[in-house]
């Protein structure tokens, strides 16, 4: 059985740092199975429950859309010093920071960016191409000035310095040699120890009923240059549908995007699972597949489903989703299947 933990949202240092205390929220860590009251909002990771925290009043106070919600959240992640998301994320191989995301809304308006260049918040990028553009997804320097067009400043594209170091110490440890070290050039985890997870991810139901969704991420660290994974796929890292609910990813891209897997979590609670069941057959897919490899990586899913009730399910332990509710305020254990 899997530990959960109830946190009251408190500043993100003490969050990161450890140094709150938590106590036992839910005994089984699988998530809500029942209905909950609207409006709901669910991130991906410990840094989910400052991101709730951003998106809340969006939510509650102001009986604000989803969407207005996520890309509130979705912005604050990417101003913040982050392995994972926005400018001062981990840059690809070639010491470049690209930047990918999407948002998905309950009538299947989307819009995503991918590789995008010295743009500070793409998860904004992304709602623009789903508002102002006919298409769903602009990549590299197209997705840039289709940004500048749309009033977005032209950062510097320097490295943070957290993000230099961790490079230069990439680096130093794998020898780099742009022609033969190319496959194996991508860690699966970073050189902390943790895995190399690469998205915020927030769902959300607002006070009318309809569900969002949106990520955003600086990649898989280290990657090979224009390397894509799954966050600004729609169907892959995000799929929303409004008379089921929604779902999300976080790990490994290129094995969600083989299964399609969170449009595959959508339409299994489509077919009857609970939010738990769906995420964790999708799960067992890419287990079943090949599961020598899946023993070395790590992905997880979250669900949420349009009568508020939620789960994840992920390869490894470890991965953790906020729920934040007018009922709950909770940090999760995914259930896991080592």
């Amino acid at each position: 059985m899997k530990r959960s933990t109830f946190l009251k949202l408190l500043p993100l240092s003490s969050l990161v740092s450890g140094t709150i205390s938590m106590c036992s929220a839910r005994a089984n860590g699988k998530g809500s199975e029942a209905a909950n009251g609207k409006p709901i909002m669910i991130s991906t990771w410990v840094t989910g429950l400052q991101t709730n925290k951003i998106g809340w009043p969006i939510l509650h106070d102001n009986k604000g859309s989803a969407m207005d919600a996520i890309e509130a959240a979705g912005r604050w992640m990417e101003d913040q010093q982050n392995c994972c998301v926005g400018l001062g994320g981990n840059p690809d191989r070639d010491g470049i920071v690209t930047l990918d995301a999407c948002v998905m809304d309950h009538q299947y308006r989307c819009g995503g960016v991918a590789a995008l260049e010295r743009i500070q918040h793409p998860i904004t990028v992304a709602r623009q191409v789903m508002e102002y553009t006919p298409h769903v997804l602009l990549v590299g320097a197209g997705a840039q000035q289709f940004a500048l067009e749309k009033g977005h400043k032209l950062e510097s594209g320097e490295l943070s310095q957290t993000a230099a170091d961790t490079y230069r110490q990439w680096l130093e440890e794998k020898e780099y040699e742009p022609v033969i070290n190319i496959e194996n050039s991508v860690p699966k985890r970073l050189p902390n120890g943790e895995f190399n997870h690469d998205t915020m991810a927030m769902l959300g139901i607002d006070d009318q009923g309809h569900v969002a969704g949106g990520v955003t991420t600086s990649g898989m660290g280290f990657k090979m240059r224009g390397r894509v994974g799954d966050s600004p796929i729609i169907g892959a890292g995000l799929y929303v549908d409004g008379e089921v609910g929604a779902a999300t990813s976080s790990g490994v891209g290129e094995e969600v995007i083989r299964n399609v897997g969170s449009h595959l979590v959508v339409e299994l609670m489509r077919q009857g699972r609970s939010p738990v069941q769906a995420c964790k057959e999708a799960v067992m897919r890419i287990i079943n597949r090949k599961e020598n490899k899946a023993r070395d990586i790590q992905v997880g899913f979250v669900a949420l489903a349009v009568d508020g009730s939620y789960g994840a399910y992920s390869i490894q332990p470890g991965f953790q989703y906020a729920v934040k509710s007018t009922t709950e305020e909770v940090l999760l254990d995914a259930e896991s299947y080592y």
